[in-house]
């Protein structure tokens, strides 16, 4: 019998996406698969739209609003499968992917072998999506995987991974108290834990490009970059515990070195944190660059000024963008009165 595979999608206040989310989970080739929706305690139409999806095999469990972590833990507990695909509730998979995942698995390989797959970036319509590889798409060894990551500013969206029950339950749970790279620590335990990732081409993720309140924008929230330097320490702590050398130092450093732009000058306590860290790494942090299209606003108004432009400016540029495809998304597609999409999707 074909392995099981639970599809674990945490929600909140996501009625403008869910719908095709849930369909493109739906419309997985692999045919053992279960579907969980866990609503975060959404004060929209999500639940109602997730209800619409019930007769084709989806399960609906609601919470009360403790954040993303707390919902994939509580899905965790109600899932039955064999295998685990996070998936979040404005992302897409593509048709095969987990079935392109599942059939790379060979007689005799370890429950401890993390697969992978990519991932293409998109606003509404996925058509021109196209998926692009970095150096994080091979085969690797853990301590390869998290060398190339941190040293070369590099990151796989969680739902490109698909780890085994076993593995997921050596890592263990999502951790409650991260609001922000609370998919990269995660995922960096899962490694920790593993034989190493198999990287399985030809059908991934699609990763919606969102707003600026999305999870995974930092903006001026203090709460997420208080949890981004406690991500930030545990990604060293990790890498180290898996090897002590002056490659794994220099990584490393550059990581802190990368990041450290997004506590400058607001954040100084943190900021002398991650010095002393840099400093047991044998390194030294020094100030943040800018890029160069913004480092010219620094003379004239200040770097806070000039980070400001380098956070937000791009963000009104994509508005732009997602504007105009949303509109032209919504004029090739139709949904019901409960807000599910009844149009085919776009999946390649």
């Amino acid at each position: 019998m074909k392995p099981l595979v639970s599809i674990i999608i945490p929600a909140y206040n996501a009625e403008d996406w869910v719908g095709y989310t849930l369909q493109s989970a739906v419309a997985q080739t692999w045919s053992r698969k279960e579907i969980v929706v866990v609503d975060d305690g959404s004060t929209d139409r999500t639940p109602d739209i997730v209800r619409g999806f019930v007769s084709k095999g989806v399960r609906l469990l609601s919470t009360e609003n403790r954040g993303l972590s707390a919902a994939v833990n509580y899905g965790l507990k109600f899932c039955e499968g064999d295998y685990i695909q996070e998936l979040d509730a404005d992302d897409i998979l593509a048709p095969e992917k987990i079935e392109r995942q599942m059939m790379s698995l060979r007689e005799g390989d370890s429950k401890r072998l993390l697969l992978s797959s990519p991932m293409a970036y998109f606003y509404y319509r996925t058509r021109n999506a196209r998926y692009f590889e970095t150096p994080l798409c091979q085969d690797l060894t853990p301590v390869e995987w998290l060398l190339r990551k941190m040293g070369g500013d590099l990151h796989m969206q969680n739902a490109t991974w698909l780890p085994s029950r076993e593995l997921v339950e050596a890592a263990g749970p999502w951790k409650e108290d991260l609001w922000h790279d609370q998919d990269g620590e995660y995922f960096c335990r899962v490694l920790l834990a593993s034989e190493g990732t198999r990287f399985v081409p030809g059908a991934g993720v699609y990763y919606r490009q969102t707003g600026m309140n999305r999870v995974s924008f930092i903006g001026n929230s203090n709460k997420k970059k208080d949890s981004l330097f406690a991500s930030m320490n545990l990604h060293v702590q990790y890498l180290r515990s898996l090897e002590e050398s002056e490659r794994v130092r220099a990584a490393c450093l550059t990581y802190l070195q990368k990041w450290s732009f997004f506590f400058y000058p607001e954040r100084l306590d943190l900021l002398s944190k991650l010095e002393i860290l840099a400093r047991e790494l044998g390194g030294n942090l020094t100030v943040p660059a800018l890029r160069w299209k913004f480092a010219w606003i620094r003379p004239f108004l200040g770097w806070r000024a000039a980070k400001w432009a380098q956070m937000t400016i791009p963000q009104y540029k994509a508005a732009i963008m997602r504007r105009w495809d949303k509109a032209l998304f919504e004029f090739e597609t139709r949904k019901d009165q409960n807000g599910i999409p009844t149009s085919s999707m776009e999946m390649n």
